[in-house]
C-alpha cells in the first residue's frame, strides 16, 4: 500500500521544519496529506487538524496514524473555514511520468501550476479572516507568485532549498 502514497521527501521535511518555526494556532486542515507525516507533526503539537487526500490509500494510512481524515479532491468535500491551510501541492509540469497515484501527487498540470491555481481559488472560501496558507511549490512551477497576486493573496517565501534540478519554496499566503 505504501507504494501508492506520496512518500515523505525533501519538500515534506522542509515544510515540517518551516512549520515548526511558525506560531500555529486554531483550526488546521492539510490538503493532500500523502504520507500523513505533516499532519501527524501538527497533531503532535496539540493542534486540531483534519487531513485530506484524493488517494484512498493515503486516507487509510492517515487514519492508521490517528489523524482525522476526509477523502476529498482539494476542497470538494470540505465544509467550514480554517485558521491554517497547509498544501504540499503537486507542482511538477506534465513532462514527468509516474504511476496513477504518483501522477496525482506530483503533477500540477501542463505548466505545473494549474492545481495550485484551482486550490488558491477554492481556499478563499475556506480561509478564516486573518488565516494563513502554507504552500509548497517549485522553481519548475510557472507563475505561482503571479497567480497568488491576481487572486488577492500576499505571498512571502519563508524557506527554500535548492536541488540540482529545481528549488523548492515554502510560502505563507494571506488574503
Amino acid at each position: 500500500m505504501k507504494k501508492f502514497i506520496y512518500p515523505a521527501s525533501e519538500d515534506t521535511f522542509l515544510l515540517i521544519n518551516t512549520l515548526e518555526k511558525e506560531a500555529l494556532k486554531g483550526k488546521v486542515i492539510e490538503i493532500g496529506t500523502g504520507s500523513g507525516i505533516v499532519g501527524k507533526s501538527i497533531m503532535e503539537r496539540g493542534l486540531d487538524i483534519i487531513v485530506t487526500d484524493i488517494n484512498p490509500h493515503a486516507i487509510k494510512n492517515a487514519k492508521e496514524l490517528g489523524l482525522k481524515t476526509i477523502k476529498s479532491d482539494l476542497f470538494e468535500n470540505i465544509d467550514g473555514k480554517f485558521d491554517i491551510i497547509i498544501f504540499n501541492a503537486p507542482y511538477l509540469p506534465k513532462d514527468v511520468k509516474t504511476d496513477k497515484w504518483m501522477d496525482k501527487a506530483t503533477i500540477g498540470g501542463k505548466k505545473g501550476s494549474e492545481v495550485i491555481e484551482k486550490f488558491l481559488k477554492q481556499a478563499k472560501e475556506h480561509l478564516k479572516r486573518e488565516g494563513k496558507i502554507y504552500l509548497v511549490f517549485s522553481s519548475r512551477t510557472l507563475k505561482v507568485r503571479e497567480i497568488a497576486k491576481e487572486l488577492g493573496y500576499s505571498l512571502k517565501v519563508l524557506s527554500s532549498k535548492s536541488f540540482f534540478f529545481e528549488k523548492i519554496f515554502i510560502a505563507k499566503l494571506i488574503l
